[in-house]
């Protein structure tokens, strides 16, 4: 069962590390909605979820964080971004800009936030915006634990369901919520299960261009993957580092996370 497994998994990984606690950035969206489920499940009060909201959000995002934390009944806290962003908004700012920075900013509440509780960031990207580099480098694709990060996003839908996460959240189309009327598939500019299904035959499937292009799938969209998989390749890794020594970090010198001595 995919559930038991990824409560084992979160309890496991923050435990490695010796602490007990989790924190979460709950946006009112599926993802972080399926990863509170989860967490909560694995820790109960142990886990914190942290509303972020800023005058981009839409009213809905709130109303649908909280009936989520009332239905389960989270801890819960609010850090309103407004005015980190404000202090930085100036005239010209595109909403790439706008939403790359709110995410970032929310990023780094969320981490002081973990400090002050002695607790892990759990991220909440799946595996279709993995894969397309759909997130923010240092925004929503930083955390220190994800597990979400091998289900695609159609599978999240499904999972949702089972975790009995409220109508709301899962039938609302899918939004970053980082400027107002965003979509995340009027960007990407295709529906996710029109994308999962080609991103399943690529990526695990290992089929060509030329085989998908051949079974039905439209070539535009076959492009558009093969191109976002490799032109963001640098978001899914740790930063490069040019190698000088014998046992250089990430080339040579590599352990496992939860390595002890």
């Amino acid at each position: 069962m995919i559930t038991d497994y990824l409560v084992r998994f979160l309890d496991d990984e923050v435990r490695k590390t010796g602490l007990k606690k989790v924190v979460l950035g709950l946006s009112g969206g599926i993802d972080s909605a399926v990863v509170a489920v989860l967490a909560y499940k694995a820790f109960g009060d142990d886990l914190l979820c942290v509303k972020m909201p800023s005058h981009y959000s839409s009213q809905s995002s709130l109303d649908d964080a909280d009936e989520l934390v009332e239905k389960f009944g989270m801890r819960s806290t609010v850090c309103d971004i407004s005015p980190l962003l404000k202090a930085y908004e100036h005239d010209g700012m595109s909403n790439l800009r706008k939403g790359n920075f709110s995410a970032r900013m929310r990023m780094a509440t969320l981490f002081d936030v973990s400090a002050d509780e002695g607790a892990l960031v759990l991220g909440t990207s799946n595996k279709s915006e993995l894969m397309l580099g759909y997130g923010t480098l240092f925004g929503d694709l930083a955390s220190a634990i994800n597990p979400l990060g091998d289900l695609y996003k159609s599978e999240v839908f499904e999972l949702a369901r089972y975790l009995g996460v409220p109508a709301a959240t899962i039938e609302k189309p899918p939004s970053a919520d980082l400027w107002e009327g965003q979509s995340d598939e009027e960007e990407l500019g295709y529906t996710y299960a029109v994308l999962d299904a080609t991103l399943r035959a690529y990526v695990e499937e290992r089929k060509t261009k030329e085989e998908l292009i051949a079974q039905g799938h439209e070539t535009g969209l076959v492009e558009l993957i093969i191109t976002r998989i490799y032109r963001n390749q640098f978001k899914r890794k740790m930063p490069v580092i040019a190698k000088l020594t014998s046992r250089t970090i990430n080339h040579d010198f590599n352990y496992p996370r939860d390595i002890t001595l």
